[in-house]
């Protein structure tokens, strides 16, 4: 299911249609923001649903309205197709 790592060109090709993500230390990240931490909580919750249905573990830290994720698939060694689904899982839920 998607966890066989992509090649270089296969992620820059993803990254084409993934708004705000790019690759820092090996891994898709992206800063989300919001309004006040409500929200961000929010956006939180709403995406633990998602995420345990695709038996993901994201690296994500938040402090007041300011979310950073990071996705990399640890038992493939990099970034796979799931991780770029959950990416643009997370983009979906924060419009």
């Amino acid at each position: 299911m998607g966890l066989s790592k992509l090649t270089e060109e296969q992620i820059k090709k993803e990254l084409a249609n993934l708004p705000g993500w790019s690759i820092a230390n090996g891994k898709l990240h992206k800063d989300f923001v919001f309004a006040d931490f409500v929200e961000a909580f929010g956006f939180m919750s709403r995406a633990a649903i998602h995420i345990e249905k695709m038996n993901h573990h994201p690296e994500w830290f938040n402090v007041y309205n300011k979310i950073k994720v990071e996705l990399v698939t640890h038992d493939a060694g990099g970034i796979t197709q799931n991780d770029i689904n959950l990416a643009r899982t997370l983009n979906s839920l924060a419009k």
